[in-house]
């Protein structure tokens, strides 16, 4: 099957973490069309879950739904950073929690209708405590929910973020939530 040709592409605003684009596109027809995308350079979500089972959500403002949001600890990645190191970086910054285990759980698109953003979905074990790093504009608060009652809450709606979603859901049927804790290494 015939598949469109991204023939030109240009800036339409470059943002601090992410730019906007334009992308000129031949169909097969023939036929020339624009879209505008998000140009991401990746994130990362961490499950940080504690040797008892728990796992470290955070309660996070965010400024686009102008609330609180339940979800795991994520960030963006740098220009040619490694996931993992993103990973350990953001779990140390936002939850205030240093792993010695990162496993890769997955790797999945946020949103391919409307970017390019690649989501990197690790969960962390063996963590200690050595204190959050926050950014400015960070306000971010730490719970420690036992693995249960972090399902509920994606049951009754209360997390709703999709990649926490996503990353949690991943982190269980990979045996990471269980309610006797996590496997061994």
């Amino acid at each position: 099957m015939p598949l469109p040709e991204i023939i030109g592409r240009s800036l339409i605003h470059k943002g601090r973490k992410f730019d906007f684009e334009s992308l000129t596109i031949r169909q097969p027809s023939g036929r020339v069309m624009t879209r505008e995308i998000v140009k991401h350079p990746g994130a990362v979500v961490i499950v940080p879950v504690l040797p008892d089972g728990r796992v470290v959500l955070i309660r996070v403002f965010r400024i686009s739904l102008g609330k609180m949001s339940q979800e795991c600890c994520a960030g963006t990645r740098e220009a040619g950073e490694d996931p993992a190191e993103c990973a350990a970086r953001e779990l140390i910054e936002e939850t205030g929690f240093k792993a010695d285990r990162l496993v890769k759980l997955a790797t999945f698109f946020t949103s391919p209708g409307l970017s390019d953003e690649a989501m990197h979905a690790f969960v962390a074990t063996g963590l200690t405590h050595v204190g959050q790093d926050l950014e400015e504009d960070e306000h971010i608060e730490v719970e420690l929910v036992a693995a249960a009652e972090v399902l509920q809450r994606l049951d009754r709606g209360e997390i709703a973020d999709g990649k926490s979603m996503v990353a949690l859901l991943l982190a269980q049927r990979q045996g990471w939530l269980a309610p006797s804790g996590p496997p061994g290494p």
